[in-house]
Order: structure tokens, then C-alpha cells, then sequence
């Protein structure tokens, strides 16, 4: 037995040697870098422009001889080039001499290293509100705005529609490890992204997991995660930190990110973050082209945390046209107008209603107006008032204070139409739904946006909790300005759309009161409706 174990032994030792042996690992010669060659092309030199076009803007290519890898250091900044390729925006006012190091790295992180002067210009100070805006006193933390629609999404390259092809819903990414990220941006020009910004407590713990497409998120380093897609999601990372600064090449404001900052969703590029909108407070919507200029991706930034804010801030306080229904009878014939016969005069969506004038269906009453939806025989007559020829206006605050209907089937609506909608046809024309209620879910609100590319089932649009729409009034409120439409309940905004010249919302639209049955939003009526009405005390218009 001894010698057994004896013998067992020796080969257990003899099996462990070869195994460590078969498994070490050689890296071949270590040959570190040579001939390092730096070329720096500042944007806009020429003759008369000897230091560049102001913009501050330096592109720089790095080769050498067995280079793996190379690192750019400007002073604090410090970027990481793993093809040599980077460019770097030089923000100090005036003409400035700057001394730029450049790394190689070879075999096994050997490296080799050089220098150079540029000379720059730059002469883009970014206005003082947009700096507040960004690091307020000292700093400021921002996250993405996950509970507003088409905080993040996709368009064409050089498209000026917010996420044009694509826009995630409310919370739709909440399993990709981007809401939790947090982008700090300092006053003194250092940007720190949080990867993880709910690990922090009670001592902070630097790791955490972002969101990225693939193959471009590789380069943070390599991964084990299975694509989704093209996407990568939970890709480890830990919290980092580089440099920022405000350009605006072409007059468009524009945050540059040294290194591979980035702010969202991995997208490589050159991490330049084009400010699209800045016209809510502690808000921007940022767009950046990915770095196989594919698509240009779209985000939504805010400053402050879910909940914290203040509701609607509005900036019109004109009453300049309203409607009390203080005076029974008919409504006010100066105001309103009316939408008279079947869906296949013009209205469609598969509705089932007749649209009257009679009393029985609408009539001011008791200091509200009240459109009754009412059984006919085998079929349903309701009404439809429209300010029309009437009343038509660009930009404004329109408030309107209603109760809804509550049976099964009933589809009411408080909305506005472009007023050259006979000219240019829909959604060519635009339409804003301030308040509409499917006839199935009495508890939700609507507000929804129809434009060319999102009008229908592809509309652009988000919901809110009302539970008591049926049985108690409440305030449906539309914010439209040439930058931004939000749509808001009793002071909650619930949806917002950054506008712009190429949506049309930007002329005239009127305004259209109406209760519909069934079609594509009442859905089945039930079979024993016999009639129920929305009421409206006032309707206001503000610019």
C-alpha cells in the first residue's frame, strides 16, 4: 500500500508539472515602439488664418513602428487612441501655445513617447446661460430623462426630428443599465460618469454596468455579453472620468467628451454631443453621429431626479380668447361651428356616430358646455364643434376644463388641427390631441402628436393616470412654443416634443371638441349604452 501511494503520488506531481507547463502563456519579442510620427492638422489654417478658424479644433494622427495602441495627453486631458486617430477642441481664448505627449504602446506595455507644440485660436466662449444651465454653482448631475418618450432613439445622419426612425418609450430600456448612469459635469471642465448611481451607499463602489452598441462598445474593451440585436447591454464598466468643453461649430452648440467619455448609449464617433434643444429649464436634448456614421443617435438629459419637478412653467399669461359657457342655449355661434354627418364625411377611423347640432347633443347648460353621445335605434348620434374660420392662432397655452364620459365605447377628445389641413391633407398638416380617452380604459389620458413618419398607431404620444376623469373635472392643458409642445394634466406634464421648422406646428391650428363611439380608440360599445356626456366649464386660450 505504501508503494502504491508512493507511485500515485509521483504521478500526481509529475501530471501537475506538465499541466503547468503546457499552460504558460509567451508574448513572442517585446519590441518597443519606434519612430513616432505626429501630425497635427488645426481645423480651418491656412494663410490667412495661421492658428486656425477659431474653433479651437486640432486633429491629430499618430503612427510608429510596432504600436499596439496610443494615449494623447493636453495637459489634464488625457485620451486614449487605440488607432492613433484623435482630435482634441483647445477652448482657451486667444492664441496659445499648447504642448501635446503622445505614447505608443508596444508588445507586453512598453511604450514610447514624444512630443509637440500647436499653436491654436480659439475664440467661442459659450454664453453664460448655457453654463448655468450645465454646472449651475459648481456642478451639476444628469441622467437620462427615462420617464418622457423618445428619451432616447434614433434618425437619419443630419436629420432634424428628434429620434425620427425610433423612439423608446417610458421606461422601455430599464433592463440595458443606462438609467442608473449619472453624468457629472464641473465647472472646472471634468466630466465624471457614474456607471452605477444606486451602489454608492453607503460607501461608494466605482462599478457598475452601461448600455452600447456592438461592435463599437469594444472599444472601452473586450466583452462576454450575448448581443441584443446590436445592442450590449449591462456591459461592465467602472465610474471614469475626462475633460469637457462647449463649441459651436456652425453656430450649433456642441459638448465635446475627451477620451471615450459618452453620455447615454456607446455609440464610439467622435463623441461630440450636438445640444438640439435647451428650451426646458434643467433639460437638453443632445444628438451625436455613431462612429460607423450609420445613424445619429438622440437623448434626453435632465437634472433632476424623477418626481422633483415643479410642473408646467409657463411662459404665456395673455388671456387673448376663451370660451365660459356661462350663457345657456346653443353654443356661442361666433366661436364655434360644427362637423355635421357620418364618419364617411371626412372623420373615419371605423366610428359609428352621426354628428348633429341638435340640442339633444350639445348644448350649454348650467356654466358648462355638455356633448351627449346618445343611442339611435341600432346606431349613435353625438356632437362635434370646431373653431374653424372662427378661431385660429400660432403658439399659445390652451386650457380646458372637462369631465368625461364614462361608458364603455365612448371616444372623447379635446384637440387641434392645422388649419391647412384641406391643402396639404393629414398628417401633412399636423395635429395636437391635448386629452383623448380610449373606450375601454376610463383611468388613462392621452396626449398625442400627428406629423409625417409618426400620425396613426405610430403617433407620437404618452398617457397619464387620471382616476377620477370620469366623476370629477380636471385641467387638460397644451404649452405650444416655436421650441417646445408639452402636454399636461391638472399641472403635470406628461409629454413633451422639442419643435422645430421641420414639424408643422409651427402655423396655424384650430381647435375641436367632439365625443365619439367605437372606431379604432372607443373600441366595442357596450350593448346597453344609452347615453353619456363629456362637460366642459371652460375652454382658455392664452399667448
Amino acid at each position: 500500500m505504501n508503494k502504491i501511494f508512493k507511485i500515485s503520488l509521483l504521478t500526481l506531481v509529475v501530471t501537475f508539472f506538465f499541466a503547468c507547463q503546457e499552460e504558460d502563456q509567451t508574448f513572442g519579442n517585446i519590441v518597443a515602439p519606434s519612430n513616432i510620427i505626429v501630425t497635427a492638422e488645426i481645423v480651418g489654417q491656412d494663410t490667412s488664418n495661421p492658428n486656425g478658424d477659431g474653433s479651437g479644433l486640432v486633429n491629430f494622427i499618430a503612427t510608429a513602428n510596432n504600436a499596439l495602441s496610443y494615449k494623447y495627453s493636453f495637459g489634464a486631458a488625457v485620451q486614449n487612441a487605440p488607432s492613433g486617430v484623435t482630435a482634441f477642441t483647445f477652448s482657451d481664448l486667444g492664441v496659445n501655445v499648447y504642448t501635446v505627449t503622445v505614447v505608443a504602446y508596444g508588445t507586453g506595455g512598453v511604450s514610447t513617447s514624444t512630443t509637440l507644440e500647436v499653436e491654436v485660436l480659439a475664440t467661442y466662449a459659450p454664453p453664460a446661460d448655457l453654463l448655468t444651465t450645465l454646472v449651475g454653482d459648481g456642478f451639476k448631475t444628469w441622467r437620462i430623462k427615462s420617464e418622457q418618450n423618445a428619451h432616447f432613439g434614433l434618425g437619419p445622419v443630419g436629420g432634424d426630428i428628434a429620434a425620427e426612425w425610433y423612439q423608446a418609450g417610458p421606461g422601455e430600456k430599464s433592463a440595458t443599465g443606462m438609467y442608473d448612469d449619472r453624468y457629472i459635469f464641473n465647472a472646472d471642465g471634468t466630466f465624471t460618469h457614474i456607471t452605477n448611481s444606486i451602489n454608492d451607499d453607503p460607501t461608494m463602489d466605482p462599478s457598475g454596468t452601461i448600455f452600447g452598441r456592438e461592435p463599437l462598445v469594444t472599444e472601452l474593451g473586450p466583452h462576454t455579453e450575448t448581443p441584443n440585436g446590436a445592442d450590449i447591454e449591462n456591459y461592465p464598466l467602472n465610474d471614469y472620468s475626462e475633460n469637457w468643453v462647449i463649441t459651436a461649430p456652425g453656430g450649433t452648440e456642441t459638448i465635446n467628451l475627451t477620451g471615450l467619455g459618452f453620455i447615454g448609449y456607446y455609440t464610439g464617433g467622435n463623441h461630440k454631443y450636438e445640444i438640439f434643444s435647451r428650451a426646458i429649464p434643467n433639460e437638453l436634448v443632445l444628438k451625436t453621429t455613431d462612429g460607423n456614421s450609420e445613424f445619429d443617435w438622440w437623448f434626453i438629459i435632465t437634472s433632476e431626479e424623477e418626481g422633483e419637478s415643479e410642473g408646467l412653467q409657463s411662459i404665456y399669461d395673455n388671456l387673448v380668447w376663451q370660451d365660459e359657457f356661462d350663457v345657456d342655449g346653443a353654443p356661442d355661434p361666433l366661436k364655434w361651428t360644427y362637423d355635421l354627418g357620418t364618419g364617411t364625411d371626412g372623420w373615419g377611423n371605423q366610428e359609428l356616430q352621426t354628428y348633429t347640432n341638435n340640442s339633444e347633443n350639445v348644448i350649454v347648460e348650467g356654466g358648462s358646455l355638455k356633448i351627449t353621445a346618445k343611442a339611435a335605434g341600432g346606431s349613435y348620434t353625438s356632437a362635434r364643434l370646431k373653431s374653424e374660420n372662427l378661431y385660429e392662432f400660432t403658439y399659445g397655452r390652451v386650457e380646458v376644463r372637462a369631465k368625461l364620459p364614462a361608458s364603455q365605447g365612448t371616444w372623447p377628445a379635446i384637440w387641434s388641427l392645422g388649419a391647412n389641413y384641406d391643402t396639404v391633407s393629414w398628417p401633412a398638416c399636423g395635429e395636437m390631441d391635448i386629452m383623448e380617452q380610449t373606450g375601454q380604459d376610463k383611468n388613462t389620458t392621452l396626449g398625442t402628436l400627428h406629423y409625417p413618419g409618426n400620425s396613426g398607431g405610430n403617433a407620437d404620444g404618452n398617457s397619464i393616470t387620471v382616476d377620477t376623469s370620469t366623476s370629477e373635472f380636471h385641467d387638460y392643458t397644451i404649452e405650444w412654443t416655436p421650441d417646445v409642445i408639452k402636454i399636461v394634466v391638472d399641472n403635470e406634464v406628461f409629454h413633451t416634443v422639442i419643435n422645430s421648422d421641420s414639424l408643422p406646428f409651427n402655423s396655424d391650428f384650430f381647435l375641436i371638441l367632439n365625443v365619439a363611439m367605437g372606431g379604432s380608440l372607443g373600441g366595442t360599445v357596450d350593448p346597453a349604452f344609452t347615453e353619456d356626456t363629456m362637460e366642459i366649464e371652460y375652454i382658455r386660450v392664452y399667448q
